[in-house]
């Protein structure tokens, strides 16, 4: 079970990575891709986002690859997630995404789902 839940973790935090970096240098292609208005602004603020998630996704992969469970780091990567799902659905409902933008929403749904999931498999399996 470790060894897929593990790699399940890493597959998800790369797949943030390079969505990460393709949203910070590129913005518009990905705006486009969801629907969205692109501008200047936009492209700023979503490249803003992009680094971030890179910087999440390299956390989590670094969190795979210790010995300590790096309970505060999957928390909180988890709850960036859950938040940008969020954001997403709102701005689903708000008329700023178009609907395949909902593809992004739910994959960060279950991701962060996931990683709450793998929080307490690693909390409880610390030690062994």
């Amino acid at each position: 079970m470790k060894k897929y839940l593990n790699l399940t973790i890493l597959i998800i935090s790369i797949i943030t990575i390079i969505s990460g970096i393709t949203q910070l240098i590129i913005p518009g292609f990905v705006l486009r891709l969801t629907g969205a208005e692109v501008s200047v602004t936009s492209s700023h603020f979503f490249a803003i986002i992009g680094m971030f998630m890179t910087l999440f996704g390299a956390l989590m992969i670094q969190t795979v690859y210790s010995k300590d469970t790096g309970s505060a780091v999957i928390f909180w990567s988890a709850l960036q997630k859950l938040g940008a799902s969020i954001a997403v659905f709102a701005g689903i409902m708000k008329g700023l995404f178009a609907f395949q933008a909902a593809a992004v929403a739910g994959f960060d749904l279950l991701s962060g789902l996931l990683f709450l999931y793998y929080l307490q498999y690693r909390k409880r399996n610390e030690g062994h």
